[in-house]
């Protein structure tokens, strides 16, 4: 397995993975209409480029090899944007750990976790943080291995959905 950084040639396939992947876990979750909005703000192209292009966040993707399809990626981001949730002076935003969900339980996650962990260190981050939604019991499994716990209940709006979602934190 390949990790490597995101560029700008990688949005197209960054942004096709994100909405794959969104949309297997949780598409069944809303109306058509939120979902629509929700893909379109997250997952367009022009989103992930933008997102790729602005120095506060960076994407760490997964690969079989050079030239092969993407098979996850995870997003950071600092400052996280929910440091107003926690009394950690310096956390560290994880945004997105996705994988291929045909690819699930390979260890493309754990691979992930591991460089976003490595990289919050090299940072000096003093802690992690990310939502998970409060229904998805398989990430909460995920992220409790690494040590995460919940610090705070939040909303997470898909269109004009909201969700109940936890903000998980591992201090380091």
């Amino acid at each position: 397995m390949i990790l490597r950084p995101a560029s700008l040639s990688d949005a197209e396939n960054l942004a096709h993975l994100g909405r794959t992947s969104f949309c297997a876990a949780f598409a069944h979750l809303y109306r058509t209409e939120d979902l629509g909005i929700f893909l379109d703000q997250a997952y367009s192209v022009e989103a992930v480029a933008a997102e790729i292009a602005d120095p506060a966040v960076t994407h760490r993707l997964a690969q079989d090899s050079e030239d092969g399809a993407l098979t996850g990626f995870v997003k950071i981001k600092q400052p996280s944007g929910y440091e107003e949730l926690s009394d950690a002076a310096n956390p560290l935003g994880l945004g997105q750990l996705y994988c291929d969900p045909d690819r699930i339980g390979e260890g493309i996650g754990g691979a992930l976790m591991e460089w976003a962990l490595a990289e919050a260190r090299t940072r000096q981050c003093d802690a992690i943080q990310l939502s998970v939604w409060s229904e998805n019991f398989g990430a909460q499994r995920f992220y409790a291995r690494y040590g995460f716990t919940k610090i705070a209940d939040i909303d997470f709006w898909v269109g004009l959905h909201r969700d109940d979602e936890f903000l998980y934190e591992l201090r380091l």
